[in-house]
């Protein structure tokens, strides 16, 4: 069999003529792997790439790239939504590039991951799901609601058989959110006891560390100690310095990392590309007063000397991060009274208090979190500490965010933009990644890092995943006043080789499947 050259390319023979059942024709294929793009066509047949490079059979449909941008589907390892059965179309992922979906991150899951797996099927999702198992979901079901305590010979017993129970059924590790309850009270020994099940399935541990602010390194070293303790491959979740008090340590941080893959630590990291987080206001009050749910932290508060230590807590918090106030704290979603959406906390306490002293802050707080909480965007990292963790080789870009509900609530804009963000702000404006590279980020790096399989990579027998997008206009039109935006400039979205997006329209097709640990 010849060979031919197409740029720096080698292709083994030309396809032979025949039926595909999709062929792109005419496209920059951008293929994962980082190596600099080419003209070309991609074949796709039985829901898998049939071939790449100079396609001479037809199609029995076929997309004209007009030299467009053809790249693998992108994969998100770092999203919440778990829930996705309630939205199964995922418009906000699919309209940014993203066909492969990683679930169960932050320590919360399923815990019965076959049912999830099945149930997915039954309902029928537009994207590929994989999940994590959650250590925080398996603690909560094991303890029965009792966390500030180490658990019992038998309770440890009971989570390594639910986490055995789940990487069996195809989950692809563990996560942990060291930062929410049930998890912030787990000992470090308890997690090495948890890791070393999902070692022994080939899996990775994900982790939502105990510290992103000054204190990163102590929460790092534990990352260090679990990955050598059990043996197993680590991965940093949403790869940040949060708080004033932190910044301009990323190239330190970097060094650290470095160096843990020098001593013989597998260990990478993911990223969104915003310089703000989101999570739960809860996250504000310490959690000691909050284990037990809201009654209990509700009655804690009722005790004048537990709630005046708890405010004196929260003010050193604020004092210890250099920050004066809750100005960097938005409310995007509490239920009960919508009016405080998009609020700033100051602006918030304002409006229901009538003063935004540090006080009503607080105080206004302490109410939110006594409702049952409000989801909020924290203005909270410094733009020259992403960029520096973006251009890390390991970064991979994942957006932390679940599947969105249009218009509804005020939440961050990364669920809409992360990838087109991207390529839209960090490739073509700045040019702090080629695109070779950010879609490598996006897609090869991911895939093979969380042993997805034959996914990731525009290559003969690999899944037939695949995104075109205008180099010229992709972009995040989504901000964090209007959060309701999709991206701009994808205007086809293949999952296993059926069209969800087709000229820039979503189709009806539902060919989404489980992804499990190895690709099965």
């Amino acid at each position: 069999m010849r060979s031919i050259f197409v740029g720096l390319v080698l292709f083994s023979g030309i396809a032979a003529a025949q039926d595909y059942d999709l062929v792109i024709r005419g496209g920059r294929i951008v293929d994962g792997t980082g190596r600099a793009a080419y003209a070309g066509d991609v074949a796709l047949r039985d829901g898998k790439i049939a071939a790449v490079g100079v396609v001479a059979g037809k199609g029995r449909d076929e997309i004209a790239a007009g030299g467009r941008v053809v790249a693998p589907g992108f994969i998100d390892v770092h999203t919440h939504a778990d829930d996705i059965a309630d939205l199964p179309v995922a418009e906000n992922f699919l309209r940014m590039g993203v066909t492969t979906l990683i679930a169960g991150n932050c320590g919360s899951s399923t815990t019965d991951v076959g049912f999830w797996f099945s149930n997915l099927q039954r309902v029928g999702v537009a994207v590929n799901m994989a999940t994590l198992i959650g250590q925080g979901s398996v603690r909560a079901q094991v303890m029965g609601g009792s966390f500030m305590r180490p658990a019992t010979d038998d309770e440890r017993a009971k989570m390594r058989a639910l986490v055995d129970r789940g990487m069996a059924e195809g989950a692809v590790g563990l996560s942990t959110g060291l930062i929410y309850l049930p998890g912030t009270f787990t000992p470090t020994a308890e997690l090495v006891e948890l890791a070393k099940v999902v070692a022994g399935h080939g899996g990775i541990y994900a982790s939502h560390m105990r510290y992103e602010n000054a204190r990163i390194t102590e929460a790092l070293d534990e990352v260090l100690t679990v990955a050598r303790g059990a043996g197993i491959r680590a991965q940093v979740s949403h790869i940040k310095l949060s708080s004033p008090a932190a910044w301009g340590r990323a190239a330190e941080i970097a060094a650290y990392l470095a160096k843990a893959r020098a001593d013989g630590i597998d260990i990478a990291q993911d990223q969104y590309a915003y310089t703000a987080s989101s999570t739960n206001i809860s996250a504000l009050v310490d959690e000691k007063v909050r284990e037990g749910g809201t009654a209990a932290f509700v009655k804690r508060m009722a005790d004048p000397a537990v709630k005046a230590a708890t405010v004196e807590e929260m003010k050193t918090s604020l004092r210890n991060g250099r920050r004066p106030d809750y100005a960097y704290a938005v409310i995007a979603n509490f239920r009960p009274n919508s009016k405080l959406n998009g609020k700033t906390v100051p602006e918030a306490a304002r409006l229901v208090r009538g003063s935004d002293t540090l006080d009503d802050q607080i105080a206004l707080v302490l109410d939110l979190v006594a409702q049952g909480g409000a989801q909020a965007v924290f203005h909270g990292m410094d733009e020259d500490d992403l960029r520096a963790f973006m251009v890390l080789p390991l970064t991979m870009i994942a957006s932390d965010s679940g599947v969105r509900k249009f218009a509804e609530g005020v939440p961050h804009p990364r669920g809409y933009g992360n990838n087109a963000r991207v390529l839209g702000r960090y490739v073509r404006e700045l040019k702090l990644l080629t695109l070779e590279e950010a879609v490598r980020k996006m897609t090869k790096l991911p895939a093979e890092t969380f042993r997805l399989g034959e996914r990731g990579e525009l290559r003969a027998g690999f899944a037939g995943d695949v995104v075109i997008f205008d180099p010229q206009t992709v972009g995040d039109p989504a901000n964090f006043a209007e959060p309701h935006a999709y991206a701009a400039g994808f205007s086809e979205v293949v999952v296993n080789g059926v069209p969800v997006i087709r000229d820039g329209q979503l189709t009806t097709a539902r060919p989404g499947r489980p992804v499990k640990l190895g690709g099965k």
